[in-house]
């Protein structure tokens, strides 16, 4: 039977979001009808003000009455669709809320699940002996580092006035020092007689014997 008649495809359900587009344009064919009565029921105001009390103003006013009811109705229904939009849009917010919410659930468990994974390949004791043995390592290269810049026949403590001392002997040796030590060219004055070598040469006759 199906081959014959083919079969009848299930029709998609309308998502929300199909609704209330559905709903908006409802909501703009009834808003251009109400314009449309304004128009009239303003047309009829100015035919009644031209008009004196009679039937050809009553007739006027009761077409006027049909048309404020229609009117009416028509409001009535764009309160309503306009509710129902409100309610529509608010499910919506809800929705994507609650999606978004599921969402973030369930990137969190995944990533409970990774940490816990991750945490379970650390050993906290491991850890701890490790940073004992890096103070370990640090305390011996600071005493490594002190040893080697320890000074030898140093005194720990010299002030100024060790120092002015220093200077003032070192002045009190210069001024004691034999005045020929400074010039070693220059003959000593206790010396009478000039070296061998200086006579040699102020007498060339010596030089000739």
């Amino acid at each position: 039977m199906n081959r014959i008649f083919g079969s009848s495809k299930p029709k998609p359900k309308a998502s929300l979001s199909d609704a209330i587009t559905s709903t908006e344009t409802r909501i703009g064919a009834i808003e251009v009808k109400i314009k449309k009565l304004d128009a009239e029921l303003v047309k009829f105001r100015e035919q009644m003000a031209k008009l004196r009390n009679g039937p050809g103003k009553t007739a006027v006013e009761q077409r006027a009455l049909r048309v404020l009811k229609q009117k009416r109705m028509y409001e009535a229904q764009l309160t309503q669709l306009t509710q129902q939009t409100f309610n529509m849009e608010s499910a919506a917010i809800a929705t994507e809320n609650l999606r978004n919410t599921m969402a973030t659930l369930d990137a969190m468990k995944v990533a409970n699940k990774e940490m816990q994974r991750q945490y379970g390949k650390i050993d906290i004791d491991k850890i701890e002996s490790m940073h004992m043995d890096m103070e370990d390592l640090l305390e011996q290269a600071n005493e490594v580092q002190e040893s080697l810049g320890r000074s030898y026949a140093v005194p720990d403590e010299i002030d100024e006035a060790d120092l002015q001392a220093e200077l003032d002997a070192l002045q009190l040796e210069e001024e004691e020092e034999p005045s020929y030590l400074a010039d070693i060219n220059r003959v000593p004055d206790f010396v009478d007689e000039a070296p061998l070598e200086e006579v040699r040469i102020r007498s060339p006759v010596h030089s000739r014997l």
